[in-house]
């Protein structure tokens, strides 16, 4: 166990530090396999209140050096995050000093690092910092704050990205702050789980050994600047996402949450576009016929299995960032409204008269507990 003079110590000969000052830009993890060549690792460094951004001073012992550039070195409101390269190691320390800044959090991954204080002084925090990372871009999730809601053994794997304006880099530190989007994409995607659930698309999925991807846009992430707003109804015909052909919608949507475009992606056949009416096919491997979907002309989206009643969602105000309807078969079915404290980490999920409800660490999207409401009062664990 490291203490904090150890920290000290093996940051006093040779350290590399990243001076202090205000930037004006503002800019699935894998193990390093070549135990010769470098490794990395990213970090990112929370601030107990938001404001101006700003860059703080870290450093990194000698031998590990800071990636520089925009990509690799990103201040929000809330945070700064850095990528440290070097030789493989389980702990590297690490000193950042913030003057006029409390350090709330250091996050490596999925994790809340550990924090000592070696010198007492405020906003100065140590750290050990795992450098395992295969490249920097395997080092995404340090920066993608999302929550696993189900896995794609179920037949349905939903990362519900957790967008915050204080987290917002690149692009979306420029724009105005896409709240309508990000609430409608949320809402798109309780939809369609709901959905493939009932037609038994997800159950065939299953059983097939293939996978639903239900995912959302990020706002924070410099590595894959993710823009415009949109959200991913896919098909892997497989057990991971490695399986092709894979089919990835992206459905793009405006201000007030309509979808109006599809650039839709299978392996090796490049983009198709589909417009409100034109119906876009999801097919396997084999070229069976999976779903289909279509743009509506109001902005909803039409969902329609290979059997069964076909399912829409709709609203009745053409105002998708609020509670968005289900029709199964033209006949009203299921008014969903979805709610993502995102500073608390609780995302609220209701559908059918029943309530779901996810607590995620904030910072990290780590899930805490789920659980499941029928009636007001009546909560019991959740598992999907």
């Amino acid at each position: 166990m490291r203490t904090r003079r150890t920290v000290l110590l093996g940051l006093a000969a040779g350290a590399l530090t990243l001076a202090g000052g205000r930037p004006v830009a503002k800019a699935h993890a894998a193990d390093a396999t070549d135990a010769t060549g470098p490794a990395y690792a990213a970090i990112r460094i929370v601030r107990a209140a938001a404001g101006t951004p700003e860059r703080p001073e870290i450093t990194v012992p000698a031998g590990y050096s800071l990636l520089p550039g925009p990509r690799y070195e990103v201040a929000s409101r809330a945070e700064f995050t850095a990528f440290v390269q070097g030789p493989v190691s389980a702990a590297v320390p690490v000193l950042v000093r913030w003057p006029g800044q409390a350090v709330r959090a250091v996050i490596a991954g999925d994790r809340r690092l550990p924090l000592t204080d070696p010198d007492g002084a405020a906003g100065t925090v140590a750290v050990d910092l795992p450098v395992t990372g295969a490249s920097p871009d395997a080092e995404s999730p340090t920066i993608q704050v999302w929550s696993r809601l189900s896995d794609a053994g179920s037949g349905i794997l939903w990362l519900a990205a957790h967008n915050h304006p204080d987290r917002a880099a690149g692009y979306w530190a420029t724009r105005a702050w896409p709240a309508g989007e990000v609430h409608a994409v949320v809402s798109y995607l309780a939809a369609c789980d709901a959905i493939l659930r009932d037609s038994g698309a997800a159950a065939e999925a299953r059983r097939r050994g293939h996978f639903f991807a239900l995912e959302g846009f990020e706002t924070n992430n410099m590595l894959h600047q993710d823009n415009p707003p949109h959200w991913h109804l896919s098909y892997y015909p497989g057990p991971t996402t490695r399986a092709t052909p894979a089919t990835v919608p992206h459905f793009w949507v405006d201000e007030r949450g309509r979808t109006f475009y599809n650039g839709q992606d299978v392996t090796g056949q490049g983009r198709s576009r589909f417009s409100a009416g034109q119906p876009a096919p999801i097919r396997d491997g084999a070229g069976t016929l999976v779903l289909t979907t279509v743009i509506r002309a109001d902005g909803g989206l039409d969902v329609i299995p290979p059997y069964g009643p076909a399912y829409s969602i709709i609203s009745a105000t053409g105002d998708y960032t609020g509670p968005v309807e289900v029709l199964r078969g033209g006949a009203s079915w299921r008014i969903i409204t979805t709610d993502d404290l995102v500073r608390d980490g609780i995302l609220r999920i209701e559908s059918g008269g029943a309530t779901v409800e996810h607590r995620y660490d904030p910072l990290t999207g780590a899930g805490l507990s789920s659980a499941r409401s029928a009636a007001a009062g009546q909560w019991t664990p959740s598992h999907q």
